[in-house]
């Protein structure tokens, strides 16, 4: 098995085409296609987390987008936020979200507190 490691744009191209060709065969798992696959989406991970980072979300879009995931309404998130008006105003950004609620929230709903925590944009 003959794999370049990753060094700049254009090896960063070429893995993800490999990837996707390879993702498209749907090799077993401990095949060489398989094993392949697997370090290809490495490199390819480890290079994008370098060069491409993602920023956690705005807590309020956390939360929002936990809600819709989960179908919930804002009455079913008064035992983590409060009463309805309340949630409605940390909903709407006119309130901050207190460490008791993140604590509710990321135990309640399993948002990750790093991200409820993080300041709004």
């Amino acid at each position: 098995m003959n794999i370049e490691p990753i060094h700049n744009e254009s090896d960063y191209l070429a893995a993800r085409k490999q990837v996707s060709a390879l993702v498209d065969l749907d090799p077993p798992r401990f095949s060489p296609e398989g094993d392949r696959l697997a370090i290809l989406g490495l490199m390819v991970q480890a290079y994008e987390a370098e060069h491409y980072p993602l920023d956690p979300p705005d807590p309020i879009e956390a939360i929002k987008f936990r809600m819709d995931q989960q179908g919930l309404k804002p009455k079913d998130m008064e035992p983590m936020i409060g009463r309805r008006s309340r949630v409605y105003e940390v909903l709407n950004g006119k309130r901050k979200l207190t460490m008791a609620m993140v604590w509710k929230l990321h135990t309640g709903l399993g948002i990750p507190a790093e991200s409820l925590i993080r300041q709004a944009a």
